[in-house]
């Protein structure tokens, strides 16, 4: 395994930070303030170290700090030191000029494509805003699935990008040659639709790839205090996928399928039909329980487990950079025995992980063996590691 962990983290002109420095010491880190006073700022600016938009989902211009009367966020950095294997690597990340469409992504200095932080970094996180997942609608499922996958299989998130951005040139030619009253561009569209198969089929084999391992992983675990999940993907291309197909079977099968509902896509104005429409199915193995039908604080502790299983996973990896966890306000939904447990597994995963609640006491069990910072007003203050 090869540890991975910040040792340094700086911000700059980021969200309610004009300047914040974080000397970190390799622990899982514990950040105790009231709210509003920028704990989940420091998470999200970890989090942008991995292609794509954060823990928030948040525009560039959105993260730079404003102040009142300011029309837009500045230009803002954040940097950080990691360390692996007794190396030290350089991280940088943000906007050079105030409303750049593009973040500038720099490795000991040099200019890179984002998709490169993934082979210093790997992140998975678990926010507020997931507390209602197996109650919300698919979208928001596939999200924190992929976000899973992608930690293991990095490349997901360039075969979600070219789905996305092939499905969405797809759906302006349909829409337009619909409002225009011409047949839109036949040959242009089987382009399109090869393009989306092509991508759409590896999306579904990453995940298909990722559901068993995590699954086997789970089962691995046995009992613990955090329940047991089952978990299925639903989408017709996943189940291919899981059932042993090969990606060229899948990638055929889909494109004839697009080709095939071209008309009644642009009736609807949207794509029915490919892995952008799959889900993800979780039950509560001892209850033998859908996971939507459990209490908030049990599908809690199931979302929880999914992540655990999948750091512990990742911790593994002899060829990639262990996990650094994002917890923001888990603690405060766990009963005293789960958040004992939570904090002896993340020790005995050796993983660095970023914790967020607004009481000190409900990281007694955790004290001694992290560091603790109080966030509010007056910046960062270190508390008594006693």
């Amino acid at each position: 395994m090869t540890a991975t962990a910040l040792s340094r983290l700086t911000l700059t002109d980021f969200r309610s930070y004009a300047r914040a420095d974080l000397v970190l010491d390799g622990r899982p880190i514990f950040l105790v303030g009231p709210n509003g006073a920028g704990k989940t700022n420091l998470l999200e600016a970890v989090s942008l170290f991995t292609p794509g938009r954060g823990l928030r989902g948040s525009s560039l211009a959105e993260v730079g700090r404003r102040l009142p009367g300011e029309a837009q966020g500045r230009a803002w950095a954040v940097s950080a030191v990691v360390r692996a294997a007794g190396e030290e690597t350089q991280l940088g990340t943000g906007v050079e000029t105030a409303g750049a469409s593009r973040r500038t992504v720099r490795i000991e200095g040099e200019t890179v494509p984002p998709g490169r932080l993934a082979d210093h970094l790997r992140q998975v996180w678990l926010t507020p805003a997931q507390d209602r997942l197996f109650l919300e609608g698919a979208s928001e499922r596939r999200r924190f699935f992929d976000r899973l996958v992608f930690a293991a299989i990095p490349r997901h998130a360039a075969h979600a990008q070219a789905y996305e951005r092939a499905q969405r040139e797809r759906m302006r030619l349909l829409t337009d040659a619909g409002e225009n009253g011409g047949a839109p561009d036949a040959a242009w569209l089987d382009a399109l639709e090869a393009r989306l198969a092509e991508a759409g089929a590896l999306m579904a084999e990453a995940r298909a790839t990722t559901l068993t391992a995590l699954q086997a992983e789970i089962d691995a675990r046995g009992e613990r205090p955090f329940p047991q999940a089952r978990l299925s993907l639903t989408g017709e291309w996943e189940q291919m996928a899981a059932a042993g197909a090969e990606i060229a079977d899948i990638e055929a099968k889909l494109a004839r399928a697009l080709a095939a509902v071209r008309e009644r896509d642009a009736a609807a104005g949207r794509a029915l039909t490919g892995p952008h429409r799959g889900d993800l199915a979780v039950i509560h193995a001892e209850k033998d329980r859908l996971a939507a039908e459990c209490s908030t604080g049990e599908q809690k502790a199931l979302i929880l487990n999914l992540v655990l299983a999948q750091s512990a996973r990742l911790s593994r990896a002899e060829s990639a950079p262990s996990p650094i966890l994002l917890l923001d306000e888990v603690a405060a939904h766990l009963d005293r025995t789960r958040r004992a447990a939570l904090f002896d597994e993340i020790e005995a995963l050796g993983l660095q992980a970023f914790l967020t609640g607004t009481d000190e006491h409900l990281f007694e069990d955790l004290k001694g063996r992290a560091q603790g910072v109080r966030v509010d007003a007056s910046g960062l203050t270190e508390l008594d590691p006693a």
